[in-house]
Formats: structure tokens, sequence, C-alpha cells
């Protein structure tokens, strides 16, 4: 099996698959990347067992057919120091050759017979998200999930469908973010299986494998115990998280006593600043509301205390409530710096929530100031 690639294609496709290889594993053969080669195209396939990805190279030229094990860190690292255009790959019995301009590696390889499949996505009814908008929600939802957390299901998002829209949830108990999106559906959709929770390491690699171009979809199929996703030339299969997850439109106040408008970047800048006089003791930072003023606050044993101030609109009772200042700042960071938010609140001790337009809510639970 012989095939040419271009070598900064090659490369980028063996990060986004290296995203599911795990590093440590009883099950050596994993710590490979499968290359498959026929009827002129070339995959690539990596996998866990729980989370797998069929990736299709791009710009590849073979009239060859066959099957071999990419050692991934040291194929990875070849190409990285590479400079040349084009690299050729070979395999042979017992090992691969990759070629450059004026250099040649034979490494040794596994029995790629071993190495577990990843299903191709052949369904016949699935949803479909624009891609750029799957992006965006993953992006504003993965970061609250809770990896450490004995409940399995805060380990992961969840994806509500149905024929007109799609939502993804994610909450580690303490805060909750909920964006929503325009969706399809094509066939005929089982309406009992349509709230999955999705692994978050199985979302980030979504993230990464979706298409850049504006009119590219995302395919999703939802099945019993998986889930596969399918965008551009990337195929991700998941295995879904064993647990119940919360129902969270029970803890989204619907109505508030207070509501405050901020630009993202001056907000944000705000709260970095606040978040410097915290520890893990006295991580909490007093938010003061008061005329046309808000004030940032925070003190900590052997560390010292700050205060940061910068106008606001808003003419309401004074008001201070105590956030988690990192709770904050997660949310802040993945918003473009000129947007507008909306912070909703009902007092001191009530959960608070920021609003981004009407499709994305995060509700951030406020700390005791005992």
């Amino acid at each position: 099996m012989k095939l040419v690639c271009h070598r900064p294609s090659l490369a980028a496709a063996l990060q986004i698959v290296a995203g599911v290889v795990p590093s440590r594993t009883p099950k050596e053969v994993l710590k490979n990347i499968k290359l498959t080669v026929d009827g002129g195209k070339a995959v690539l396939i990596g996998t866990d067992q729980e989370i797998g990805i069929r990736h299709e190279l791009q710009n590849v030229e073979t009239d060859s057919t066959g099957e071999v094990l990419l050692p991934t860190q040291r194929v990875i690292s070849i190409l990285r120091e590479l400079t040349d255009d084009q690299v050729t790959l070979e395999a042979t019995e017992r090992s691969v050759i990759v070629k450059g301009g004026h250099s040649e590696f034979d490494l040794s390889t596994e029995d790629p017979a071993e190495f577990p499949n990843v299903a191709a996505f052949e369904d016949q009814s699935y949803f479909t998200i624009p891609a750029c908008a799957l992006r965006e929600m993953i992006r504003r939802t993965v970061f609250a999930t809770d990896s450490e957390s004995t409940r399995y299901a805060l380990g992961g998002i969840l994806l509500e469908l149905n024929p007109e829209r799609a939502t993804l949830a994610a909450t580690d108990s303490r805060r909750l973010a909920v964006v929503t999106a325009a969706a399809q559906a094509v066939g005929e959709i089982n309406v009992e299986n349509t709230t999955p929770v999705v692994p978050s390491k199985a979302m980030q690699l979504i993230e990464r494998s979706l298409p850049e171009e504006e009119d590219a979809v995302a395919m999703i199929a939802i099945h019993g115990n998986d889930v596969l996703v399918k965008a551009g030339a990337s195929t991700i299969y998941s295995r879904l998280v064993e647990g119940r997850f919360p129902k969270y439109s029970d803890v989204i106040p619907t109505s508030f006593q207070h509501a405050i408008e901020f630009v993202v970047g001056p907000f944000y800048s705000a709260v970095r600043q606040a978040q410097i006089v915290t520890n893990e003791e006295s991580r909490g930072v007093d938010f003061k509301f008061s005329n046309g003023q808000m004030s940032l606050s925070s003190r900590a044993t052997d560390v010292g205390q700050s205060t940061v101030e910068m106008p606001i609109a808003y003419d309401g009772e004074d008001l201070t409530i105590t956030f988690d200042p990192k709770f904050v700042a997660d949310f802040l960071r993945i918003l473009d710096s000129s947007a507008s938010i909306k912070l909703n609140l009902i007092d001191g001790e009530s959960p608070a929530v920021f609003t981004v337009e009407d499709s994305y809510r995060y509700v951030v639970m406020p700390l005791s100031r005992d």
C-alpha cells in the first residue's frame, strides 16, 4: 500500500484524530491511528473504545488498497519536523515508511486486524444542525460540565433535539449553561430517544472536527446507547453517558427584580482583576450594584484585598451578590468582547441568570456571604 499526501493536510487530520487516542490504556494497539485506503480514498481512524472518529484525508494520491497502523505521536512528530509539501506513506508487512524530500523513516507497526472498527455514518433518520451553530453551542456549554463528579451525567452535555430546535445543556450543580439553535429532522425520528447525554470529551472532539464553511451542516443520529455525528470529512462515534441529567428547567428563574446590561470586554476585565486577590479558602467576590456603579470587592487571608469599580446603567436599590469569579470569567471568556449581555437578578441570595439574546442562558448560584 502506498499513497502520496499533502503534508499540512495529513498533519492537521492526524491532530484531529489524535484527540481521541488514549495516552494510557491496557490495550496498547489503541495508541495507534489506523489508516485505510480503498477506492482512491484514505481514512484515518482513532478510538479509545468509548469514543471514536473516522476522518477522510484530503489531497491524497493513491491507486492502492490496504490498511496500516500509524504510531500516532511518532508520525505527528515527523510531520511537524518535515518541511516538504508532499510526503509518501508506504506500508509493508511489519512497518510503515514515511518519506519526505531528503528524509525517510521506517517505523515498526502492529497488526491492523487487532484495531477496533469505528462505524461509518449510514443512518437514514437523523437531525441536522448548521456546523457553525453547533460549534458555538458546544463552546458555550462544555466548560460548565463536571468531569470529576460521581454523578456521571454531570460529566456530559444534554442534547435535546426536535424537528425545529436543538438545545444543549451542561451543569456541575453550581452553574448551568443552556443554548438553543435551529435544527431539522430527516427521515422517521424515534421521539423517545432524543435527549441523550454525550460525554464532554466527545463534544470537544466534535467541535474540533466541524468544518469552517458557512453552509456546512452536522448530521446527528441517536441510537439506544450511542450517537453518531457526521460533518465534513469526519464521523464521530460516542457511547452515551449513563445516568439521568437533572431537570434543568426547574432551576432557571422566570422573573427578576433587576436587569443590568454589560459589554463583555470591560466586564471581563473587571472580573479578572477582582479574581487576583482570591484563594481556595476565600474565592468569593462581592458584586455590589448601586446607583450608576458596580463595585467588585475581594478579600483573602494572607493575600490582601481589592476593590474594582466600573460605571454601569443601574438605578435600582443597592444590591450585593457574591459569586465565584471563575464561574463568571468562564462564561465571559467564550464570548466576543464587543457582545452585549444582560445580568438578571432577583436578590443577593437567589440564582442569577446571564443572557445573550434569546438563545443562551447561563445560571450561576451565588456563594454564601457568611
